[in-house]
C-alpha cells in the first residue's frame, strides 16, 4: 500500500471505493501511480513490470482491468471535480476550458481510430493529418501558489468518433462541439448551485454553443472567439394585439462590429495575457443579438482587441454575458491557452501517445485516465508537506521565478520511489545504507528520467 498526504487520503479513499470491488479500485490507483514512474511507453506491461517489484501481482488481472472490468469512468470524474471545487473554487464563478487534442494510434485493429487535422503542423494553407484519437477535454482552471499562471486540469474527457463508426454503433453523431456541451451538462447537473465560466478556442465560437450557453445563461458563460462581420440585430418590436402572420423573429439590423471599431474611440486597458503577466490594450465594446437564420438570436457582449506590444494580432472576443466586464472576458479567454500547455506537458512527462490498447473498452479508459493522470499529480504536489515540495536545485536556473509541471512531476516522482517503491519492494533497505550524497544521486536520477 502507499501512504499519501493526509490531505489527498479523503480523494484517494474515494477513488477506492467509487468501483463495485474494492479490488479493482485498487488496481486503478496503482497503475495510474505506476504511470507516473515508469519511462518510455506507458503501457500496462511497463507497469506491472514496476508494480511486480513492490509486491506479487498477476498480470492478467492488471491487463484486464481495463479491457474486462465493469467500472464508470464517469463516477471517478465527479469524484475528482467535487474535491477541486471544494479545495480550490468553494465559492464563486468557477472558470473552465476546454479544447481537443490528437492522441497518434496507429495500427488496423484500433478502436475509434480516424483522420484528423493536427492543429499544431497545420497551417492555413498546409493541412497535416494524424491518424489516431481526437479528445475532447473539459479543465478547470486552478491557481496555485507560487505559480506564474492557472494551471488547466483536465477532469472529463470525451473521444469523438467520425460519422462512419457512429453509424455503424447506431450512435447519433455528435461533433466535438455537441460532446462538450454533454460534458458541461454533467458539470451542471452535478453542481446545480455553482456558477461556470467557459472558455474556448474559434472552433467553439458558434451559434450552436451560444444558444447552449444562453439556455443555461444563469449557470453558465461562453466565452470565444467572434467574427467582426457577424449579424448582430436588435429584438424584434413587441407584437400588435390582433395582428396576423408569423411573429417577427429580429428586429432592426445593427452594424457590424468592425463596423463599430473603425468609428468609434478606442478605450486603453491593461489585461493578464497569456502565460502569466500583463499587456496594454486597446479595446472597442458593445452589445446585440447575435441572429442566425432558423435558430433565432442570442444575447451577448463581444469586445475588440489590439494589443498595443505588437505581438498578437487584433481579435474579436464575445460573451454571452452582457454584464461581463471587458477585463474579465480577454483574461477569461487568455487562460484557456493553459489547456494547450496541459497537452504539451502530458506528451513530454506523462507518456501521452505511448499507449498500445486496441480494444473499445481500453481506448475508452487508458487515454483518459492518462489525461486525468495530470490533475491528480498537481493535486499530490500541492497537498504534499514542505520536505517533499521542494524542487531539485539541478531544476531552477537564472530568471526562473515560478513553480512549473516539470517541478511538480518530479516531486511527486521522488515522493512515490521514497514511500511506496523503496518502502515496500524486498532488498530496497540496502538503499538506506548508502551515503547522503550517493541517495540524493539516486533520487535525482529516478524522478528526472521520463
Amino acid at each position: 500500500m502507499i501512504r499519501v498526504p493526509k490531505g489527498l487520503k479523503p480523494l484517494f479513499d474515494d477513488l477506492t471505493n467509487g468501483f463495485a470491488k474494492r479490488a479493482t479500485g485498487e488496481r486503478v490507483v496503482f497503475l495510474m501511480l505506476a504511470a507516473v514512474l515508469v519511462c518510455g511507453d506507458r503501457t500496462v506491461s511497463a507497469m506491472v513490470r514496476l508494480l511486480g517489484w513492490i509486491d506479487r501481482v498477476n498480470p492478467s488481472t492488471y491487463h484486464r482491468v481495463l479491457s474486462h472490468r465493469r467500472w464508470n469512468a464517469t463516477r471517478l470524474a465527479k469524484i475528482i471535480v467535487r474535491f477541486i471545487v471544494n479545495q480550490y473554487a468553494a465559492e464563486g464563478a468557477i472558470r473552465i476550458c476546454g479544447d481537443e487534442t490528437v492522441d497518434g494510434h496507429r495500427g488496423k485493429r484500433v478502436y475509434g481510430k480516424g483522420r484528423h487535422r493536427d492543429a499544431v503542423r497545420s497551417s492555413h494553407s498546409h493541412t497535416v493529418f494524424r491518424y489516431g484519437h481526437k479528445w475532447v477535454v473539459l479543465a478547470i482552471l486552478v491557481q496555485l501558489p507560487l505559480c506564474g499562471r492557472p494551471f488547466a486540469l483536465p477532469v472529463l474527457v470525451a473521444l469523438y468518433r467520425d460519422p462512419k463508426t457512429d453509424r455503424q454503433e447506431g450512435r447519433r453523431h455528435k461533433t466535438p462541439v455537441q460532446l462538450m456541451c454533454g460534458l458541461l451538462r454533467l458539470l451542471l447537473r452535478w453542481f446545480p448551485g455553482r456558477k461556470w465560466r467557459f472558455a474556448g478556442d474559434g472552433g467553439y465560437g458558434t451559434h450552436e454553443f451560444a444558444r447552449f450557453a444562453d439556455r443555461y445563461r444563469k449557470r453558465l458563460t461562453l466565452v470565444s472567439k467572434f467574427a467582426k462581420d457577424a449579424n448582430l440585430h436588435r429584438l424584434p418590436p413587441p407584437r400588435r394585439p390582433g395582428a396576423s402572420g408569423r411573429p417577427r423573429t429580429k428586429g432592426k439590423p445593427m452594424a457590424k462590429p468592425e463596423t463599430v471599431v473603425a468609428r468609434s474611440r478606442k478605450k486603453k486597458l491593461r489585461v493578464g495575457w497569456y502565460g502569466g503577466g500583463t499587456r496594454r490594450v486597446e479595446i472597442v465594446t458593445g452589445t446585440g443579438h447575435w441572429y442566425k437564420s432558423g435558430f433565432g438570436l442570442v444575447r451577448l457582449r463581444w469586445v475588440y482587441v489590439r494589443d498595443l506590444d505588437g505581438t498578437h494580432r487584433d481579435e474579436y472576443f464575445f460573451s454571452t454575458d452582457v454584464a461581463m466586464t471587458p477585463k474579465a472576458i480577454i483574461e477569461l479567454y487568455g487562460a484557456r491557452w493553459n489547456i494547450e500547455t496541459t497537452f504539451q506537458e502530458l506528451r513530454s512527462r506523462l507518456g501521452l501517445e505511448t499507449t498500445r490498447g486496441w480494444s473499445r473498452l481500453t481506448v475508452l479508459r487508458m487515454a483518459p485516465c492518462l489525461i486525468v493522470m495530470y490533475t491528480l499529480v498537481v493535486l499530490f504536489y500541492d497537498q504534499l508537506g514542505a520536505t517533499h515540495q521542494k524542487p531539485s536545485p539541478s531544476s531552477s536556473w537564472l530568471g526562473k521565478k515560478h513553480l512549473t509541471f516539470s517541478d511538480m512531476h518530479a516531486c511527486v516522482r521522488r515522493y512515490l520511489w521514497i514511500e511506496w517503491v523503496f518502502a515496500n519492494a524486498t532488498g530496497t533497505e540496502a538503499v538506506q545504507k548508502l551515503s547522503r550524497p550517493l541517495r540524493r544521486i539516486l533520487e535525482y536520477s529516478l524522478t528526472q528520467a521520463v
